[in-house]
């Protein structure tokens, strides 16, 4: 699965939702009720889809989407990554999907993230929202502070993973 910015006419919001739709309704459920589609829907609509949407997929299907913006923020002396508004298939609120298959998802979003910040969107610290504080059972091994991790300092705090990463350099040595 890659990360790519919501920018490529096939794969727009629009198209992304009616295929949503389309899987929420084949079991009898109303897309309309899954949260977040709003918020998608606002950023979507100000410039084109332009908004520092990404989306994480594979060649048959977008499995989640989120906003990754970086900035300057007090708290830190370099540039900051903020992914919020992490929005999934309804194939994994519904159960169509193995609940390992969610995890994947989510650690794979947040791996998407990381390599934006080594790559695209340069930045020394993320700040990862996730859509619950139960999701964060899934990274609790990042934790962990080992020779070969990428992060200089990791916590997670109810929903909000905040990392900072080793210097590139540094780490390759």
């Amino acid at each position: 699965m890659r990360l790519l910015p919501l920018k490529d006419p096939e794969r727009s919001w629009r198209n992304i939702k009616a295929q949503w739709k389309k899987d929420a309704e084949g079991v009898g459920e109303e897309f309309a009720t899954f949260g977040g589609n709003a918020v998608i829907d606002a950023l979507t609509s100000k410039e084109g889809d332009s908004q520092g949407l990404y989306y994480l997929a594979d060649a048959a299907r977008v499995h989640a989407l989120c906003q990754v913006r970086r900035m300057l923020m007090s708290k830190y002396p370099t540039p900051a990554l903020s992914a919020r508004f992490v929005n999934v298939s309804p194939i994994y609120d519904l159960g169509l999907a193995a609940a390992g298959d969610y995890a994947q998802v989510l650690v794979a979003l947040f791996s998407g993230v990381v390599w934006l910040s080594r790559d695209a969107l340069a930045a020394s610290h993320i700040r990862f929202f996730l859509k619950s504080p139960g999701d964060s059972q899934f990274f609790a091994a990042l934790k962990a502070e080992t020779p070969l991790s990428p992060f200089s300092r990791f916590t997670i705090e109810g929903a909000l993973i905040e990392c900072s990463l080793k210097d590139a350099k540094a780490a390759a040595s």
